[in-house]
């Protein structure tokens, strides 16, 4: 029954840590999204890694802000959708920048395979696309959910 009741905290609790661990989760299906896809384009479609990792990277942007919404964060400082769409976008654009600079310098400057670029590109930008995000889009004084 502790398991249970875990469970319901992490799914409904609005703490930072629950919100973390459920991003983590919403995260890990938006990478399998990007990272199967910076495979496919690459590998199958010929495409140089740095325009495949953009357009994959593109792809998990939008899972990750759908799951996000529904799953992740319940507080919105944006009333508008798209508004919010935008700034999440935004700062999925620096996202897509620091993914780009860790993955070129990985794979040019220290040789690492560009799927193993990926995995240490993903791990940092994991915590800049969360933080900026709760920060600058979901996190609020009022508890305002939207409908």
């Amino acid at each position: 029954m502790q398991v249970r009741k875990l469970w319901d905290e992490i799914c409904q609790s609005q703490a930072t840590l629950f919100q973390l661990v459920r991003y983590g989760l919403v995260g890990g299906i938006a990478w399998a999204v990007d990272f199967g896809l910076l495979a496919a384009f690459t590998e199958l479609g010929g495409l140089h890694y740095t325009l495949s990792a953009a357009l994959s990277f593109l792809a998990g942007l939008v899972v990750n802000y759908l799951l996000s919404n529904l799953i992740v964060f319940k507080e919105h400082r944006v009333e508008s959708r798209w508004a919010e769409f935008a700034i999440f976008a935004a700062i999925g654009g620096v996202g897509l920048l620091l993914n780009e600079g860790i993955m070129y310098a990985c794979t040019e400057w220290m040789g690492l395979h560009y799927m193993l670029s990926k995995i240490a590109a993903t791990a940092l930008v994991f915590f800049w696309n969360f933080f900026a995000r709760k920060f600058a889009l979901f996190q609020t004084n009022q508890k305002r959910p939207r409908e």
